[in-house]
């Protein structure tokens, strides 16, 4: 990693969060390719952001509220659901069951504060977060030198996060978020004991109430 090209934000000045809506094509290994819709929009004192998918055999979603104080997320809310062959389940996390952040905040949360603080390969950062039934998860993370990347949706400069379950260290995920637009997914690429099984790119990006940057 050349350092010294890498520069940090100013730690005080986190980016606001902007209303959009997005889509992604999802590739997972062995299943047949779907598209992910994903909004992120302002309900007066709190923020929603909403992931969804159908193809023929499954369909899923899961959305999460969650309110800003300064530079901190505070989960409220967390639904997921799912359904494959017509057989699946829903859960509900109200805030009394998020200690931490639930999985969507967590991407919010992340993608507003990496870059902010030196998060390094050598000298990682945590992040922590509970799953769809409550359950901790414990990451750490770090940023690799920021760039421009080119996806479907366009050209766009990206914040290069790479994640580590610290319970399952064979496994990586990637994430290029756009660094002027909290919760924008470019890019996300999951690897397991080095091979990739899923990706995810975006294809389409419409800011609310203006055209794509």
């Amino acid at each position: 990693m050349a350092l010294a090209a890498y520069t940090l934000k100013d730690p005080q000045l986190f980016e606001a969060p902007r209303p959009f809506e997005a889509q992604y094509r999802l590739e997972v290994r062995g299943w047949p390719g779907a598209t992910i819709t994903h909004s992120l929009s302002n309900e007066g004192n709190h923020w929603l952001s909403d992931m969804r998918f159908s193809i023929t055999v499954a369909r899923g979603q899961e959305f999460s509220r969650f309110s800003l104080d300064g530079d901190d997320t505070h989960a409220l809310l967390f639904n997921s659901s799912y359904s494959v062959l017509g057989m699946g389940d829903s859960y509900q996390l109200n805030e009394s069951d998020i200690p931490t952040l639930d999985r969507q905040t967590a991407l919010f949360d992340l993608s507003r504060r990496a870059g902010h603080e030196n998060c390094i390969e050598s000298a990682p950062c945590t992040i922590e977060f509970v799953d769809q039934k409550g359950r901790d998860e414990h990451f750490q993370y770090y940023v690799t030198d920021p760039g421009s990347i080119e996806v479907p949706a366009g050209e766009f400069e990206a914040l290069n996060v790479s994640l580590i379950d610290i319970e399952k260290p064979d496994r990586l995920l990637t994430i290029s978020f756009h660094p002027d637009w909290p919760g924008l997914i470019l890019s996300a690429v999951y690897h397991k004991e080095g091979r990739r099984e899923t990706q995810l790119t975006l294809t389409r990006f419409q800011p609310d109430g203006g055209a794509t940057p």
